[in-house]
């Protein structure tokens, strides 16, 4: 193989890597973004008319403090 065909035969490859990296890159992408969600994104609000909770007693010496527990 002559210098001129070699360097002919690399700038090929060269130009071939190239161009199937770009692909993959944009394919890459183009799956990314077919798997999320589409938009817009907004958080789903809580009920407003939530339960008023009893008045917690007031603790007598040695008790502990009020506690409630709530479930959403």
């Amino acid at each position: 193989m002559t210098g001129e065909r070699r360097r002919r035969v690399w700038r090929r490859a060269v130009i071939v890597w190239a161009l199937v990296v770009v692909v993959a890159g944009g394919l890459t992408l183009w799956a990314q973004d077919s798997t999320e969600p589409q938009g817009p994104y907004v958080r789903e609000r809580t009920d407003p008319d939530e339960p008023e909770l009893p008045p917690c007693p007031v603790p007598e010496v040695g008790e502990g403090a009020c506690m409630y527990v709530t479930r959403n």
